[in-house]
């Protein structure tokens, strides 16, 4: 009978390549691979030059941050194992050089493709070239490899969005991929941003409809291949470390806008359920998909719903009250203003407490510091808040169910040490104790706001405290005068022509 290898026996001395490797996902996959993989190969890192700085030169700068400090100090040797290969993914080819290109087909067993642009708004032509065409690129690259044993694309679980329920599935796509990548690259820009609406159908944005596209090419591929289609990524629940984060995409924004006044408002349904995924567990996720596609070698892709599904359920409600109660306890510097507002599921309370509570208030205080000879700001920046929230409240006014019995067999077929070290099990987490970290973690691995400066925080938003409730009161009693005088002027209005009619 043979045995089968854990995780790590199954990496050992396989090569692996990776895209993406400069992104969120990107480097944990890095750190979790060369952290609990000690004995796998070389892994290809294809990183484009980007504003004058190489690609060696990106990666070294990548190394020197949170997620690889352990394996800085502990294993340095294990960094040794990182090969540069300098590409770009969107052209034909990858833009590699001959060397390069014959040691990866002769080399690699295994890729990880996590490039992707996750901007919501970007133009079609932009998304579907980073997203689409650089997938089908990769494709082309690894159907020349006579070693290759598991794909792994990452996708997204809102890539399907016009479907109520996702299941672990492949979903067609109505117009082939090749053909929107041939038409956005022959067509005007003017013509091709008219049509952009219609090309989309029922998908939100452009990044929800060049990942669908995406996973149509590796169900035609004929690969040994999985699709992880991962929730909302935020912040690393045990690892690197905990509450480590690099970007303010999604739920990170909205914290750090919040925390620090700016936002105040939010349409959002409270009592949907979101569905938030730590990056460490979508990485383990993956890491296992890759063992469990090259143990099994698929003829088609399995899909993978990285998701939490209702194990542990959380509402955005929930999220926005442990995440208060955490903000207020361990504020972050420079604050604008002290935290309030809500989050509303109307959209005329949404649009009077933009106006009253944002622009309002930007206007005033942008004419102060005009007045001061200073240039202003906050009309701009509550612009850009406005536009970001419009982005991102068709997620929030909107609730899916993910099926994902593929991650949770598989993280029953797992043996005991891989289940510890892989772990991929959201009943485990704590939200209460999960959201203190990840606030904590947003104060010092993206704001780069040290646990020092709490103390000072914490004044600061007691004196804002006082302020904002001398405000208040003071609205207040500008409303009750603004009444009161309404109503006597009425009364004197009314007692004006009734004595004249009695007269």
């Amino acid at each position: 009978m043979v045995m089968t290898p854990s995780i790590p026996e199954w990496f050992r001395k396989r090569n692996v390549l990776i895209t993406g490797a400069t992104g969120f996902v990107g480097k944990v996959l890095i750190y979790k691979l060369l952290m609990s993989c000690p004995d796998i190969g070389n892994i290809f890192l294809i990183i484009r030059g980007k504003k004058g700085v190489d690609s060696q030169s990106r990666l070294n700068v990548i190394i020197e941050q949170e997620p690889f400090r352990v394996l800085r100090e502990k294993y340095p040797e294990r960094l040794k194992k990182l090969v540069v290969v300098p590409g770009e993914i969107t052209e034909d080819g990858l833009a590699l050089i001959a060397s390069y290109k014959e040691r990866i087909i002769n080399e690699i067993s295994v890729i990880f493709h996590t490039a992707a642009n996750v901007k919501f708004d970007l133009p079609l032509k932009t998304a579907i070239n980073m997203n689409t065409k650089s997938t089908m690129n990769i494709l082309a690259l690894a159907k020349q490899m006579p070693h290759l044993e598991s794909f792994i694309h990452v996708s997204t679980s809102y890539c399907q969005c016009g479907e109520a329920v996702l299941e672990e599935r492949a979903y067609p796509t109505e117009i082939s991929p090749e053909s929107i990548i041939c038409t956005v690259n022959s067509m005007p820009d003017h013509v091709l941003n008219a049509m952009t609406p219609k090309l989309l159908g029922k998908q939100p944005n452009t990044y929800a409809f060049s990942k669908s596209l995406s996973e149509d090419l590796l169900f035609r591929s004929n690969l040994p291949a999985g699709i992880a289609r991962p929730s909302i990524v935020i912040a690393s629940w045990k690892e690197p470390t905990p509450g480590w984060i690099d970007n303010i995409n999604g739920p990170t924004g909205l914290m750090i806008g919040a925390g620090k006044g700016v936002i105040r408002t939010m349409l959002c349904n409270a009592d949907y359920l979101t569905d938030l995924m730590p990056c460490d567990i979508a990485v383990n996720s993956i890491i296992a998909l890759a063992w469990h596609v090259g143990l099994e070698k698929p003829e088609k892709p399995i899909f993978m719903n990285v998701t939490e599904s209702g194990e542990n359920p959380i509402s955005w409600g929930m999220v926005l009250e442990i995440g208060r109660k955490h903000a207020l306890s361990n504020p972050f510097s420079g604050p604008l203003w002290y935290p309030g507002g809500r989050i509303t599921s109307s959209k005329i309370l949404h649009w009077l407490t933009l106006l009253f509570f944002h622009f309002i208030p930007a206007y005033f205080l942008d004419t102060i510091i005009v007045l001061t000879g200073n240039k202003p700001f906050l009309v701009k920046v509550h612009q850009r808040i406005t536009y970001g929230l419009e982005l991102l409240q068709y997620y929030t006014t909107k609730e899916w169910i993910f099926r994902n019995e593929v991650k949770k067999n598989l993280q029953e077929r797992l043996c005991s040490s891989d289940k510890e070290v892989f772990f991929m099990d959201t009943k485990a987490l704590s939200w209460d104790e999960y959201l203190l970290n990840y606030i904590l973690g947003t104060r010092k691995y993206y704001l780069k706001d040290d646990l020092s400066t709490l103390p000072r925080a914490r004044q600061v938003f007691r004196y804002l405290y006082i302020a904002d409730l001398f405000v208040k009161i003071l609205f207040a009693v500008l409303v009750v005068w603004f009444i009161y005088s309404w109503i006597n002027t009425s009364k004197g209005i009314t007692a004006a022509l009734i004595e004249e009619n009695e007269i």
